[in-house]
Parts: structure tokens; sequence; C-alpha cells
């Protein structure tokens, strides 16, 4: 749209501006462009994924919170279901309460997610089945269902868990959202464990890929997120 406008507004220069969009859209989709946003939206401390074969690098407290960030609901196959990057942050909740469960630990697992994308069902509503399919205990899952952004997350996750929070709690969410993710509970004085379920790669080469694109808008829009962070804190409505 930016291009459009200028290519519209700025006569003069159509050609230029039509090559430099080529240029940009060709390096998004062919994957360099998306790579170098990746790196910026996934800091170096959240490269790091949550390894199912060797759990038991991540601190488990006597008493642990589980804390399942939503990505997102989509119908597949005339179903509701869970993005694609949203299983591997189950099978990592999943993986922890089970280690939790093993040692003895006091733990509870909640799941964040309301319903920003106006489907038939809130995300932690879609999420849950698959959490209690995974053996995690129906009285040890707690379905946070209202919140529609990431803010809200932190905001109504530190209202179940109380303040001070003497539990250890643990953070699962994607690399990209988790720098997002870290600011946002800490604006509500929480401390968490973060916990990465996987990591966003770009795939580099000269053909243009859907998959880049959609690795370049994710980047974008966790970058923007971050941004916005700041520019509402000094405004203070953050």
């Amino acid at each position: 749209m930016l291009f459009l406008a200028l290519f519209l507004l700025w006569r003069r220069r159509r050609i230029a501006i039509a090559v430099s969009a080529i240029a940009i859209f060709w390096l998004l989709s062919a994957g360099w462009l998306a790579a170098l946003l990746l790196d910026f939206a996934q800091p170096a401390i959240y490269r790091t994924p949550y390894d199912l074969s060797a759990p038991s690098h991540v601190k488990i407290g006597a008493r642990t919170t589980i804390v399942v960030l939503g990505g997102g609901t989509e119908r597949r196959d005339g179903r509701l279901v869970p993005q694609r990057d949203v299983y591997a942050r189950l099978w990592a909740a999943a993986s922890l309460y089970a280690q939790c469960t093993r040692i003895g630990a006091d733990c509870r697992v909640i799941v964040s997610g309301g319903n920003p994308q106006h489907h038939q069902a809130t995300e932690a509503d879609t999420y849950a089945p698959y959490l209690l399919r995974a053996h995690v205990a129906p009285d040890h899952l707690v379905l946070e269902n209202r919140s529609l952004t990431t803010w809200e997350n932190a905001r109504n996750v530190a209202r179940i868990i109380g303040s001070p929070c003497k539990d250890t709690l643990l953070v699962i969410t994607s690399a990209y959202h988790m720098r997002r993710a870290m600011l946002d509970f800490h604006r509500f004085g929480l401390d968490p464990i973060p916990v990465v379920s996987g990591v966003r790669l770009a795939q580099p080469g000269w053909l243009p890929r859907r998959h880049n694109l959609r690795a370049a808008e994710t980047a974008l829009h966790e970058l923007i997120g971050t941004a916005q962070f700041y520019v509402y804190r000094r405004l203070g409505w953050f």
C-alpha cells in the first residue's frame, strides 16, 4: 500500500518506486530480508528451543505454574484446531507437567488465549483437549480465555497467580513471541522462566516462497508490537 501510494503520488519517480517495490518483495519472498527480520525478532537468548528428549534443564520448583500463551486457531478439515506453531507449545507444556508429576511437585497449567480471530471457540478452549489427552489432570488445568493480546495474557495470568508470585513460573511460547511476552510479564511484576517451544526460520534462495512471506509478516508483527510496548510505556498507557 505504501509503494502504491508513492507510485500514484510521485509520478516522476514511478520507475524507481516500481523497481524498489519489486526488489523488496523479492528479498522478502526469497527469504534474505525475511531472515534478517527474524534475527531481530528472535534475539539469540531465545533461539534455543525446549528439547522434549532432555527436559531436565528447565527448573521445576515445589510449586510450579506453567503458562501456555495462545498463538491462534485455524479451520482444518472442517475443525477448529490450533495454529501449527501452537502444537509445540502444547507438547512442551505436557512434557513439563509430566516432569512435575514424576518428582511429586505441585503443578498447574494455565492456558491463556481468548478469541481475537472471532472463531467459534477461544484459543484456550480449543487447546485444552490436547493437554487433557496428554495426561494433564483436569483439576490442574486453568483456562484463561479472555485475553486478546499478549499484554492481556500477562495481566490476566497475573490476576490468577496473585502477587507476590511464590510459584516457579514458566512461560511457554515461540521464539519470535518470547521477547514481547517477557516485557509484558515483567510489567506486571512477574519474573517467569522463558521456555521456547520453537524457532521460526526463513528459507533463503532464489525463488519466492510463501513461507518466507509469512515469516516476514510474523517478524514485523512482533517488532512493531515490541516498539508499541515501549511507546505505550512512555505515554503511560502500559
